[in-house]
């Protein structure tokens, strides 16, 4: 799993697109979640292979939205409307259980910092 974006830099309100390439075979549950300093991962999103009924947790429901690209081996989160809070490090990951919980995700891409200003 590798995060095709290195680094994000916006500014509140600004859009950005996050995408990982999934390579090797194709799994149950596409998932992309942040990290705070200091914090645990958190859950933001999730999505199945079959890629209908998305998952989001509540702080990002309404400007995220996740997909997968299953002829180019690529999973992507849209960002939208971003805020300063929104400001973490973000990473993809897969697995092969139940796409709308933490636990199936087992393989981890290397993560990528985004910064939204205010």
């Amino acid at each position: 799993v590798q995060l095709r974006r290195r680094r994000g830099l916006v500014q509140a309100g600004d859009s950005l697109r996050l995408s990982c390439v999934v390579s090797g075979r194709a799994f149950d549950a596409y998932g992309w979640f942040r990290q705070y300093p200091g914090k645990d991962r958190e859950f933001v999103a999730g999505l199945r292979y079959r890629g209908d009924h998305p998952y989001y947790s509540n702080p990002v429901k309404g400007r995220f939205t996740i997909s997968r690209d299953k002829y180019e081996n690529t999973m992507n989160l849209q960002m939208n409307s971003l805020k300063p809070e929104d400001t973490a490090v973000y990473y993809c990951a897969v697995g092969g259980g139940d796409w709308r919980e933490p636990d199936t995700y087992v393989y981890w891409g290397q993560g990528t910092l985004v910064t939204v200003s205010s």
